[in-house]
């Protein structure tokens, strides 16, 4: 089996196990980051097999839809990789991208670095940003029944990796505890060009949100 027939069966593999995902974190999703870390790949020097395994199987099995379980979505696509006879190399690659492109509250260090990895990293945080880290942002809130807004709860901004899994903090509370801190964290030229408008976007919808709460505009 070739490098482009191993992809297609990982996107037939990806829809079919993502069909009822939430919104935020599907099929499409997936798509998104996988068109943008092969746009942000061709200005850096990667194997762009792994690049394209990586980005469409970092989220095949995200942990807050599974108990927690961290290790869930790594072993889901170690087993799915091995069913293709997918070199070993390649797998140990696809799978420390998995366990190492999480945010986690952005305090924790990567104990694994490629290339690969920073590209598909900076593919999924834009997916963050922009109007459609917008539309995801709440998407996600009104999946976890969270209220969009409320003044008098504040931003932790020092929020540990235990307390930004388990927050049910506003949805507005949510771009000042990450979406709004990703612009720093890109890791390739390309990203952080992509991340610049992505970011200036949303505080222009924030500067709006908060006129039209007070009743301004």
């Amino acid at each position: 089996m070739n490098n482009q027939d191993i992809i297609h069966k990982t996107i037939d593999f990806v829809k079919v196990s993502l069909s009822e995902a939430e919104g935020g974190h599907d099929w499409w999703h997936i798509y998104r980051v996988w068109k943008t870390a092969k746009h942000i790949a061709q200005n850096e020097d990667v194997d762009m097999f792994v690049v394209e395994l990586g980005a469409l199987l970092h989220d095949i099995a995200d942990s807050k839809f599974h108990d927690g379980d961290e290790e869930i979505g790594p072993r889901k696509a170690m087993s799915f990789l091995e069913s293709l006879h997918v070199e070993n190399e390649v797998i140990d690659h696809v799978v420390n991208i998995i366990d190492n492109i999480s945010f986690k509250g952005g305090k924790l260090a990567q104990k694994f670095k490629s290339p690969e990895l920073d590209v598909i990293q900076d593919a999924d945080r834009l997916d963050a940003l922009g109007a459609i880290g917008i539309a995801r942002t709440f998407n996600y809130g009104g999946f976890k029944g969270r209220t969009i807004y409320n003044p008098e709860i504040k931003p932790n901004l020092n929020l540990t990796k235990e307390e930004y899994k388990n927050s049910d903090a506003p949805t507005l509370n949510h771009f000042y505890e990450k979406l709004l801190l990703l612009k720093a964290l890109m890791n390739t030229d390309t990203g952080r060009k992509m991340a610049e408008e992505r970011h200036d976007f949303m505080v222009s919808y924030l500067d709006q949100f908060y006129k039209e709460w007070e009743g301004e505009k």
